[in-house]
């Protein structure tokens, strides 16, 4: 069964534009084209590249880097408190010392 856009994947481009990384969908596909942003470690150019669930995102933001996880798909482009349920920010686990007391 093909997979079906907006249920089981949405594209990159239109899933950062919905989850407000920028104003303008073109801008998000400029982003993405620049290989600035990376899935699964993995960097993309593509634009239409399928975002899923679960997906982990490096994306650069304002002179900053974000890990971020994909939590939901977006149904539309909707207020930033709806937008801010797509997404939930990686952060490292605490580093543990291995010296002895």
């Amino acid at each position: 069964m093909a997979d079906i856009e907006d249920r089981d994947w949405q594209r990159l481009d239109k899933w950062l534009w919905c989850a407000r990384f920028m104003r303008q969908r073109t801008d998000c596909a400029a982003l993405v084209t620049q290989g600035s942003i990376r899935i699964n470690r993995q960097p993309t150019v593509k634009a239409h590249a399928k975002l899923r669930i679960g997906d982990v995102l490096t994306i650069p933001v304002r002179g900053d880097v974000k890990v971020i996880r994909v939590e939901a798909l977006a149904a539309r482009r909707g207020p930033a408190s709806e937008a801010a349920l797509l997404y939930a920010e990686v952060t490292d686990a605490p580093s543990m010392s291995c010296a002895e007391p």
